[in-house]
């Protein structure tokens, strides 16, 4: 079986676990249910493919959604296509019902649209039709930032390229950031030729500071970009990693109490002022990804890159509560995805693992709350309209 990025590995979950999601819609316990995991309940549902999400300065929560896909065929555009069964791509872009969006919900679980009609894409029915669209979100002082992972040409959206992009504060958006263009002049240095995508698959951004940190799974790279629209590169983590398929960040923090998010912490720098971050990885799916749990967490400081913990599966997100580093694996199961086990991993300081939540059905994104829990994008691949969710955990 070839090596799968992100933007492969949902299909392989639609083909190979639950076959274009049916399957799964049973697990929903829809809106104002409890979750069926201890520890776990409902704190807002009715989102199209959710995937990262952030606390915002009033304390209300940012949802990434995908979107539901398109139907303008990639094949048509003169561009180069995707590598593989993904290709051709359907997009949509200004699609008020296809397209991606940000939500915003209230200390009270009530969903609001902040901005939609964004790019959202799908991959081709054989890979399983899978969804990308907005994949994270994240602030820069009170100022909202979405980045876009279903965009570009190859991507069936010839006239949006992927992206970091700002919301307005009425309701529209501005690119500030070409990430399709980066890549193109910014070539990684160990790409999977079978499996690769030409405007990437941008999976994870965070803030730091006053600039964004997209990271890009396909590629492997984390960029720096400015909120006025300066790109530069922070690492080619394919250089020092290989082929690992990075999908999720977080900033190594000083912060105490239930500060969560960028608000009220200190960030770590090494001694040259350099910027330092967790990351964490999904990895590949088939008889390669081997037998055991054999993903990773590294520290990244400069250009350093040293392992924190090994052992994992298929990591989609990372977070830090009160000090401790918290994990999200979409599917505990090596090789391959399976529905139902999705859990939350606690990172110890020497790389030690604890199992905290176990159940999750394809989580694809965490974030700290700040009343000291997790909130979690559930339901975040293979699922009808609507059907994505995000519950809340609680940590004893």
């Amino acid at each position: 079986m070839r090596r799968m990025t992100i933007a492969l590995s949902a299909g392989a979950l639609l083909l190979g676990a639950v076959g274009s999601g049916t399957a799964l819609a049973k697990h929903n316990p829809g809106h104002g249910h409890k979750h069926g995991t201890p520890g776990v309940s409902l704190y807002a549902s009715g989102f199209n493919n959710p995937r990262g999400l952030t606390f915002g300065p009033g304390r209300n929560l940012y949802v990434a959604e995908g979107g539901l896909g398109g139907t303008h065929s990639s094949a048509g555009d003169p561009c180069p296509q995707a590598h593989g069964a993904a290709a051709p791509y359907f997009g949509s872009s200004n699609d008020p019902v296809l397209g991606g969006r940000i939500s915003q919900v209230d200390s009270h679980g009530t969903v609001s649209t902040v901005v939609s009609g964004l790019p959202s894409s799908q991959t081709s029915p054989a890979l399983g039709s899978l969804v990308s669209g907005v994949s994270a979100v994240a602030f820069v002082g009170h100022k909202l930032y979405g980045l876009l992972a279903g965009a570009g040409c190859s991507h069936g959206v010839p006239d949006v390229p992927n992206g970091v992009f700002r919301v307005n504060s009425n309701g529209s958006w501005t690119m500030i950031a070409n990430l399709s263009a980066y890549l193109a002049t910014h070539p990684a240095a160990n790409p999977d030729d079978e499996d690769f995508e030409p405007d990437g698959t941008w999976y994870s951004m965070t803030s730091l500071g006053r600039a964004l940190y997209p990271m890009d799974s396909n590629h492997g790279e984390l960029a720096r970009v400015t909120p006025g629209g300066n790109v530069s590169r922070v690492l080619d983590i394919s250089s020092k990693l290989g082929h690992v398929v990075p999908t999720a960040i977080v900033p190594i923090g000083s912060g105490h109490g239930k500060g969560h998010g960028h608000h009220g912490h200190r960030w770590a720098h090494d001694n040259h002022g350099h910027p330092a971050f967790y990351i964490a990885n999904l990895g590949v799916f088939g008889p390669e990804d081997g037998m055991v749990p054999n993903e990773s967490v590294w520290k990244l400081t400069g250009r350093k890159v040293r392992l924190r913990a090994s052992g994992l599966e298929q990591v989609l997100g990372l977070a830090r509560v009160r000090g401790s580093l918290y994990a999200l694996e979409s599917s505990s199961t090596p090789g391959g995805p399976t529905p139902g086990t999705g859990t939350i991993v606690r990172v110890g300081e020497h790389g030690q693992l604890k199992t905290v939540v176990s159940g999750l059905v394809f989580p694809t994104g965490m974030t700290a709350g700040p009343d000291g829990a997790l909130y979690v994008s559930e339901q975040g691949f293979g699922f009808p309209a609507g059907q994505g969710r995000v519950v809340r955990v609680a940590l004893h």
